[in-house]
């Protein structure tokens, strides 16, 4: 991670194998973060991930979806998030270590970003 000065944008602060850490506050369940809020109503797990998981993103609009998998990458079948991408809407599965320092460079550029994490 990296010190940087957020202001109001939410930007993760440290993780570790049970946790994340979005300014300063931990979380040990699923978590999805925005630039401006962090919204712990995303139930997922990965092996019972479904379609209308990924619908939740939608209505959000994001240029781009990093999905935090845990200690190790993971890949979600396409066919899950087959309607965030014919919404043109980029979905990247990565660790979850990789998805939080992913997330906080894409948010620093202003990008639209969101991070699903799971646990």
């Amino acid at each position: 991670m990296h010190l940087a000065s957020p202001g109001n944008t939410r930007q993760f602060s440290a993780y570790g194998e049970q946790y994340v850490s979005v300014n300063g506050c931990d979380y040990q369940h699923s978590i999805v973060v925005l630039a401006e809020e962090v919204r712990t109503d995303w139930q997922a797990a990965f092996a019972t991930l479904t379609e209308d998981h990924f619908s939740y993103f939608l209505p959000m609009k994001p240029d781009v979806l990093l999905l935090g998998t845990g200690a190790k990458q993971s890949f979600a079948h396409p066919r899950l998030y087959r309607s965030l991408t014919d919404a043109g809407i980029s979905v990247e599965c990565m660790s979850t270590p990789a998805a939080c320092r992913t997330y906080n460079i894409l948010v620093a550029e202003g990008r639209k970003v969101v991070a699903a994490i799971l646990f």
